[in-house]
C-alpha cells in the first residue's frame, strides 16, 4: 500500500468516527499509528469539540502536526462536564500524552501526615495522600524545609513514633525515646489521652503556621522553671522556643486577615511554562513550590493555568477556601464546584485586581517568570556545552548541524544463520540506552550482509517517516561502501528524508561517504574518530549479545525437538516448566509427566535421550 493510499484509509476511518460522535459531555483520546495515546481532551459536547480539529486550517502549526499523527479516535461519554474534567486529568496522569500540557516534575512529593484518626496520633513522612481521616501537610518540594520542620517537631512535641495500635496493643515496656524525653509514653499511661490530644492540637497549629500560642506557652514555662530554679528545664524550654521562632522567622507576614489561602501564578515562554504556588496559612506565607510544565501545543497562559490547576488540585491534595490566580480561566465555575464538593466547603477561584492579595499574586508571577527564564538559560547553556568530538565530527564530515543524536547499525550472524541486527544510539556524545534497538532478520536468506543492513535500517526509518521516532543528525553503518549503499537505498525506500550517513570500516578505520569513490581516514588521535569507534563498538556488542541469545534459545528448542514425539509445542512447554534444557535433563519421571502433553512413555524417551547427552557431555 502506497503512502497516499495509507493516508486515504486513515482519513476515511477518522471521518467514520467523527460522524458517530455523540452530542454528549465526555473525554476523547487521540492515538498515533502505533496505538499510543498522544492527546487527551474533555468536551461539553464531544461532537462539536472533536470535529473542530479537522475543520479548516489550524492557526497553530503544532496542532497541524498533532492532527497529521492521529490514526485512531476513542471517546468516553460521561453524565456531566464535571465528570469529564476529573476523568481527563486521571487519563493525562496515567498516559502522559505528548501533546497535553504536562508537569515536567510530576513526581510524588512528601507530606507530613498526622494520624488524628487514631486515639494517640503519630506524625510521620509519607508520599501517599489517602482519604483516611488523617491530616496531611504539604507537599514539601524542599527537602531542607521538611528536614527543619521535622527537627523542630520532634524537639518541641514528644509524640510517639511507634506503630502499635494504642491502647489495645503496646510494647512490653517503655521505649528508648521515652527515657530520652522524645516520647511522652502514652503506651504505659504516662500521659492521659486528653493531654496527648491537647499536644496534638498544638502540633496541627504549628504545621499550619500558627506559632504565636506555642511561643507564649514556651515563654511561660521557661519563666516558671527559672523562678523555681529548675535551670535545666528552663534551658530546654529556651531551646524549644528558639527552634519555633527560627521556623516562624522564615514565614513572611502579610495582613490578609489571618486566613488560609493559596496564590497561583504561571508564566509561559514558547513551549515551556512554570507554575508557582504560595501557601498562606493564618495570614503568613509559610511556603512555596514551583513546577515546570511542557506546553507542546503552545497553549495560552490562561489555558496553561487551567491545566496547572487541574493537575495540582484535582488529585490528592488539601487546599484552602480561597485560591488567587494571575490568569482568568475558562473552567472557573466548574472547577469551583468540583473543589467545593471535595473539600466540603465553598472554594473560590479569583483574580484580584488591587490590594495586598494582588501584590502577592504579582510577587508569585515575578517568581514564576524568573524561574522560567532560569530554566531556559540552563537549556541554552546545556546546548552550548558541546563535546569536542561532536564539533570535530561536524567539521570532518561537513555536517549541516551538530550530531547531537547519532545512531549506528551492525549485523551479527553465523553463515547466514540466526541473523540479527542491532542499533546503538548516542545523545550528546554519550550512550542513550533507551534509544537502542534490535532486529530479528526475517526477509534475508543466507549470508548477505548488505541486505541485512538494508532490512534493519529500512524498518527503523519506516518509524521515523511515520513520526514515531525522531530523525538522527548522523547515521553510522558498520561496514564499507556496499553496506553504506544498502542503507541509503533502504532509507529512501522508507519514505524518510535521508540524513547524513557514513560507513566506518574495521581494521583501517576508513570512512565512506555517499557519492565519494574513495574512503578517507581521520587522525588516530582524533576525538571524532574515537566517538565513531565507541558508537560502532556499542552497536557490535549489542548485536553479538542478541545473536547469542537467539542462537541459544533456538539451539535449546532444536535439541529437545530431536527427541521423537517432541515437537515445537512440547519443547516450549518443557522449557517453560523447567527453565532450561539442563533442568529438563535433571528432571525425574514424575516431574516430566507433570508437564501438560508429556505422557509416561514420552517421559521415558526424554529421560533416555537426556542420559545420552549427559554421558557424551554434549548438553548446552
Amino acid at each position: 500500500m502506497t503512502e497516499s493510499e495509507k493516508t486515504k484509509t486513515r482519513v476515511k476511518k477518522i471521518e467514520e468516527k467523527l460522524v458517530a460522535l455523540p452530542a454528549r459531555p465526555g473525554v476523547y483520546l487521540m492515538r498515533d499509528s502505533g496505538g499510543k495515546i498522544i492527546y487527551v481532551g474533555k468536551a461539553k459536547i464531544l461532537s462539536n469539540r472533536v470535529r473542530s480539529y479537522f475543520r479548516g486550517q489550524p492557526a497553530n502549526p503544532k496542532i497541524t502536526a498533532l492532527v497529521q499523527r492521529i490514526h485512531g479516535l476513542e471517546y468516553i461519554v460521561t453524565d456531566n462536564e464535571a465528570e469529564a474534567l476529573i476523568l481527563e486529568i486521571n487519563m493525562i496522569k496515567e498516559h502522559r500524552p505528548r501533546y497535553n500540557v504536562n508537569l515536567k516534575d510530576d513526581k510524588l512529593y512528601p507530606y507530613l501526615k498526622v494520624t488524628v484518626n487514631e486515639p494517640f496520633p503519630r506524625a510521620y513522612v509519607t508520599r501517599r495522600y489517602e482519604n483516611d481521616g488523617a491530616r496531611y501537610f504539604g507537599p514539601y518540594t524542599s527537602a531542607g524545609a521538611l528536614r527543619m520542620t521535622l527537627e523542630v517537631l520532634n524537639k518541641v512535641f514528644p509524640l510517639r513514633n511507634c506503630k502499635y495500635r494504642l491502647p489495645e496493643k503496646r510494647g512490653p515496656r517503655e521505649c528508648l525515646n521515652f527515657f530520652l524525653g522524645k516520647c511522652s509514653g502514652p503506651c504505659h499511661g504516662h500521659i492521659s489521652q486528653e493531654d496527648y490530644r491537647a499536644m496534638v492540637s498544638e502540633v496541627l497549629d504549628f504545621l499550619a503556621g500558627k506559632t504565636a500560642a506555642i511561643e507564649k506557652r514556651l515563654e511561660r514555662e521557661m519563666e516558671e522553671a527559672g523562678a523555681a530554679l529548675n535551670f535545666e528545664l528552663a534551658a530546654g524550654c529556651r531551646d524549644k522556643l528558639s527552634a519555633v521562632r527560627k521556623v516562624s522567622e522564615k514565614q513572611k507576614m502579610h495582613a490578609i486577615g489571618g486566613k488560609d489561602e493559596d496564590v497561583l501564578a504561571v508564566s509561559v515562554i514558547g513551549y515551556d511554562a512554570c507554575g508557582v504556588i504560595f501557601k498562606v496559612r493564618g495570614g503568613k506565607l509559610v511556603g512555596s513550590e514551583h513546577h515546570y510544565l511542557r506546553n507542546i501545543l503552545g497553549e495560552s497562559p490562561s489555558e496553561v493555568m487551567g491545566a496547572f490547576i487541574r493537575q495540582i488540585y484535582l488529585t490528592d491534595r488539601e487546599y484552602p477556601a480561597q485560591i488567587f490566580l494571575n490568569q482568568a480561566i475558562e473552567d472557573k465555575n466548574l472547577l469551583q464546584t468540583i473543589m467545593s464538593e471535595r473539600s466540603g466547603r465553598r472554594v473560590k477561584l479569583h483574580v484580584p485586581e488591587r490590594g495586598i492579595t494582588a501584590g502577592l499574586v504579582s510577587m508569585a508571577e515575578h517568581n514564576s517568570s524568573l524561574l522560567l527564564e532560569e530554566l531556559i538559560m540552563r537549556k541554552e547553556k546545556s546546548r552550548q556545552r558541546v563535546p569536542e568530538a561532536l564539533l570535530g565530527l561536524q567539521k570532518a564530515l561537513k555536517l549541516p548541524s551538530l550530531p547531537h543524536t547519532m545512531v549506528c547499525f551492525d549485523v551479527s550472524t553465523i553463515q547466514g544463520g540466526y541473523a540479527v541486527a542491532a542499533m546503538s544510539c548516542f545523545r550528546n556524545g554519550s550512550p542513550f540506552k533507551s534509544g537502542y534497538r534490535r532486529f530479528r532478520i526475517r526477509e534475508v536468506q543466507g549470508q548477505d550482509d548488505f541486505a541485512m543492513i538494508g532490512e534493519a535500517v529500512g524498518r527503523y526509518f519506516a518509524h521515523v517517516a511515520s513520526g514515531e521516532l525522531e530523525m538522527p543528525q548522523l547515521v553510522v553503518i558498520d561496514g564499507g561502501k556496499g553496506q553504506l549503499n544498502a542503507a541509503l537505498q533502504a532509507i529512501e525506500k522508507s519514505g524518510a528524508q535521508v540524513p547524513p550517513t557514513v560507513a566506518l570500516a574495521k581494521k583501517e578505520e576508513e570512512l565512506y561517504l555517499p557519492g565519494e569513490k574513495e574512503p578517507f581516514a581521520l587522525s588516530r588521535r582524533s576525538e571524532a574518530l574515537r566517538l565513531l569507534e565507541r558508537i560502532r563498538d556499542e552497536a557490535h556488542r549489542f548485536a553479538v549479545s542478541y545473536h547469542r541469545k537467539v542462537r541459544k534459545k533456538t539451539t535449546l528448542k532444536s535439541s529437545l525437538e530431536d527427541i521423537p514425539g517432541v515437537g515445537p509445542v512440547k519443547a516450549r512447554a518443557l522449557i517453560n516448566a523447567f527453565g532450561s534444557i539442563q533442568a529438563v535433563a535433571r528432571a525425574g519421571m514424575e516431574q516430566l509427566t507433570s508437564v501438560s502433553g508429556i505422557s509416561a512413555a514420552l517421559a521415558r524417551k526424554i529421560a533416555g535421550h537426556c542420559s545420552k547427552w549427559r554421558k557424551n557431555a554434549t548438553l548446552i
